[in-house]
């Protein structure tokens, strides 16, 4: 069972890093820093979408964007962040 949380800690720091991801490409593209039609960012672009949608989509539902600004990847790394927390602290240690 301990290997077991411990590969599903690496997935949610996997996680974690591809929403950071998702934020700085989405602030360089509406920035304007990069070029959204370039084929490299495009792609790099798509598939952070398509791991952060569907989480970012259920958060959504319940917290609409607030003035314009989407805080479902904020919410979504404070969940990712307190899990690791409880996995850590109160489910590894008991485990065998």
């Amino acid at each position: 069972m301990k290997p077991i949380i411990e590969v599903l800690l690496i997935i949610l720091d996997f996680y974690w890093f591809v929403i950071l991801a998702s934020v700085i490409l989405s602030w360089l593209v509406n920035f304007n820093v990069i070029n959204s039609r370039n084929e490299v960012v495009r792609t790099i672009w798509r598939i952070t979408y398509d791991l952060t949608e569907p989480a970012y989509r259920v958060i959504r539902r319940v917290v609409p964007p607030l003035g314009g600004i989407d805080f479902s990847p904020f919410i979504l790394l404070l969940f990712i962040y307190l899990l690791q927390r409880y996995l850590t602290g109160y489910v590894l240690p008991y485990v065998w």
